[in-house]
């Protein structure tokens, strides 16, 4: 092992001198109370912080309804799945869950996975393997999960400037006109909180014969009237071929899926290694979700409240001059600009206001693009938001931090 060592020091070294070196923040939920917590740091300490930073915007992973429902799952059927979908791991609960995702977004059939990113990677590769000579048109921000499926897909790409409709045009105008053709692109970017023209990019598909993958991650159980996403909001459901989603952002627990055409899912559900041989989700996991689902189909309090809040807390940041960044969403990023400056930014916040928000820096945003990502929810008070502003103004005060966005 000795002589391999160097290896994994440079590639660990390259990486710290850049100041992206990634630091797992150890936390626990307080149940019933979030967005409160317990930060165990490396000393041994504890200690208890605010949550700034959490995907379960509508802190469905704290809702009664769906604890219970996990209860319940747990005492039927204990903990595991006991294997694969093919191979013992199909569970009532994965079958119930798939018929509620189908009829959330309106289409024939869905499948679920065990993440969002094997939702993404296994089918956009199994759909692209299915059509010989595919060529598959991505925005240039897509979620990695997104490449790396069209990576494995081995079909050729063409990229498209991020929601630029009239490059994507132009692309496919230059494209084989009897070359199968997938355009892969999200509802919610979540980095920088901006939302795809999903409408104008449906009519290309049709003026081109495309068929169309949404990426509803950042969205579904947030927009909408039941939670079927931003498609749902714009009522486009029907001219969108695939929409995937998650169950561990909104809904608050985990997992990934996709809906769409029976036959397709039926491609994916038969060739897709990542589905095939995969242990399934726990029973557990899955009745949580189904409740999480089921429950924000009829109740818009949450999402409504989530609204507020983001439009809240960007508004109180503005009115700071604190480097916020443009957002039509829920996302609220603020502007470092310098990888070590953001960990310093974080760090102090956590150890001197009890404040977590966890620094984004490369590759998940480009270099020099370094910044926070606050997602308020339904549970972030005034007061907290007044707290959270004092402590900023603070911190950038202490460590020079440039106040334009």
């Amino acid at each position: 092992m000795k002589e391999y060592e160097h290896y994994f020091n440079n590639a660990l070294g390259s990486i710290k001198e850049e100041g992206r070196y990634r630091v797992f923040t150890e936390i626990g939920r307080h149940k019933g109370n979030f967005p409160e917590a317990t930060y165990y740091s490396d000393e041994g300490g504890e200690k208890n912080i605010r949550v700034w930073c959490s995907n379960d915007y509508l802190g469905m992973g704290q809702n009664p309804k769906v604890i219970s429902a996990m209860h319940e799952a747990l005492e039927l059927h204990g903990a595991g799945s006991g294997g694969t979908r093919n191979i013992g791991g199909t569970n009532h609960y994965h079958v119930l869950l798939e018929q509620e995702l189908a009829e959330l977004h309106n289409k024939e059939a869905a499948l679920l996975f065990t993440s969002g990113y094997i939702s993404n990677s296994a089918t956009i590769s199994s759909m692209a393997q299915a059509m010989p000579g595919c060529i598959i048109f991505s925005d240039a921000l897509n979620h990695a999960s997104m490449i790396q499926g069209i990576r494995e897909s081995r079909a050729e790409k063409r990229i498209f400037r991020h929601n630029d409709v009239a490059h994507l045009r132009e692309l496919l105008a230059e494209a084989d006109p009897l070359a199968p053709k997938l355009i892969a692109f999200e509802s919610v970017y979540s980095m920088d909180g901006d939302i795809a023209p999903i409408k104008e990019i449906c009519d290309l598909a049709d003026e081109f014969s495309a068929l169309t993958y949404l990426d509803e991650v950042h969205a579904v159980g947030l927009y909408g009237e039941h939670g079927g996403g931003i498609a749902e909001r714009e009522g486009l459901m029907d001219r969108l071929t695939i929409i995937e989603g998650t169950l561990a952002k909104a809904y608050g627990v985990m997992g990934g899926y996709v809906t769409g055409p029976k036959n397709i899912l039926d491609v994916v559900r038969s060739f897709a290694p990542g589905f095939i041989f995969t242990t399934s989700s726990c029973p557990v996991l899955a009745a949580g979700a189904l409740a999480s689902v089921k429950h924000l189909k009829e109740s818009k309090v949450e999402r409504e409240s989530h609204q507020e809040r983001a439009q809240t807390l960007k508004s109180m940041l503005r009115q700071q001059g604190l480097p916020v960044m443009q957002s039509e969403s829920h996302i609220v990023p603020v502007m470092v600009g310098d990888p070590v400056l953001c960990k310093q930014v974080t760090d102090m916040l956590l150890n001197d206001f009890g404040i977590y928000v966890q620094p984004i820096n490369y590759p998940t945003v480009p270099k020099g693009t370094e910044r926070l990502r606050l997602t308020p929810g339904p549970t972030h008070t005034d007061q907290m938001m007044e707290e959270l502003l004092n402590a900023l103004e603070e911190v950038w005060a202490r460590l020079k931090v440039k106040r334009a966005a």
